[in-house]
């Protein structure tokens, strides 16, 4: 007679099953892949810490003192600075804060001016410095001066500025246009997209750098006239990957259950296909920027770009040219964009990577 064994369930058997996890929406899914990348991650903090810090250059770069007390009486010469009469000087003018006589007067018992921690502007002077100009670092200039003796800190952090404000704006209208003309080709297909197709080709054998001089001594340059002579030429590249997006995405299932349901043209592109298009618009955001960027930067380099009271990184660079021994001029300003470049590459790659569905 033999013993009949009951067979032992495993502990893992009789264990409950774990709970799933809920499924992640598609731009959280890339959100967390784009966190992943920690390099891209972190360039975008950094390049945010940056924008944030050129933005707010008047509070960080600034002649003139954030708040002052003289003689019993307050000023916020950052927003609104006395003449030097007001404070008991013999001119109307605004108040030099490096003038010998205001310095004076703030050295008295009971007065005293709260200065910005770089006490200079993009377009300021420093008649009593006693170096010559350019003038190398110093303890009055932390990156010295250029050759119209402007501080080169102050010069580099409003250039900046300009530099990555112009980029944003270039981007958004080069990508808005993109966006509008290759949805328009890419859906309706057919003789839309042929004439705006051959349009494109002629638009774009036009040579914009002869028309950018035409215009430059024409018209009095600015950033607007710069701004919108770009952003004519600016679209051309990312309507070609929106339409190809558009081509493939209108004979799809989700697109043509819609026009079952009665929707029209418009509310499907914008509810169903664009959406789904976005891929190539967003991972070339940052690449778009960096080539807004080096637009601007050689354009101000060969005296086509920004008036010279607009502080300009590629004015920088043509001073330090002319200026080869003053190292302290093109090295700041090409670390300057070299950063600012890599930052927005590492940025792009990791948001390729984010939408790549490919990748898990």
């Amino acid at each position: 007679m033999s013993a009949v064994l009951d067979p032992v369930a495993p502990a893992a058997a009789a264990a409950a099953p774990a709970a799933a996890a809920a499924p992640m929406s598609p731009n959280r899914r890339a959100w967390a892949r784009f966190r992943r990348n920690r390099l891209g991650h972190l360039s975008l903090w950094v390049m945010a810490a940056l924008l944030a810090v050129a933005t707010l250059a008047e509070l960080v770069s600034n002649e003139r003192p954030i708040v002052a007390r003289i003689d019993g009486h307050w000023y916020a010469p950052i927003f609104a600075n006395p003449s030097e009469k007001a404070l008991g000087g013999d001119f109307g003018t605004p108040t030099d804060w490096k003038d010998p006589f205001i310095t004076a007067l703030l050295a008295r018992p009971g007065n005293w001016a709260l200065a910005t921690i770089n006490p200079h502007s993009a377009n300021s002077i420093d008649y009593f410095n006693p170096a010559l100009d350019p003038a190398p670092p110093s303890a009055r200039n932390w990156l010295g001066t250029d050759s119209k003796g402007r501080d080169m800190l102050a010069r580099l952090l409003y250039g900046f500025r300009v530099s990555i404000w112009f980029a944003l704006a270039l981007t958004v209208a080069g990508t808005a246009i993109g966006i509008a003309l290759g949805a328009l080709q890419g859906f309706f297909g057919g003789r839309t997209d042929l004439v705006l197709q051959r349009l494109i080709e002629i638009w774009g054998a036009v040579p914009e750098l002869y028309l950018l001089i035409i215009f430059a001594s024409i018209f009095e340059p600015s950033l607007l006239l710069l701004l919108v002579l770009l952003a004519l030429w600016g679209w051309m590249g990312l309507a070609d990957y929106v339409r190809a997006e558009f081509l493939r995405n209108r004979s799809l299932e989700f697109v043509k259950a819609a026009r079952a349901l009665g929707l029209g043209s418009g509310q499907i592109i914008w509810r169903h296909v664009l959406p789904n298009s976005m891929t190539p618009v967003i991972t070339f955001l940052p690449f778009r920027m960096s080539g807004a960027i080096l637009a601007l930067t050689s354009l101000d380099f060969l005296g086509l770009g920004v008036p010279p009271s607009v502080p300009s990184l590629g004015e920088l660079l043509k001073i330090g040219k002319d200026n080869l021994d003053a190292w302290w001029v093109i090295v700041p300003t090409f670390a300057v964009l070299v950063a600012t470049m890599l930052l927005l590459t590492f940025i792009g790659d990791a948001l390729r990577d984010a939408f790549d569905t490919r990748k898990s």
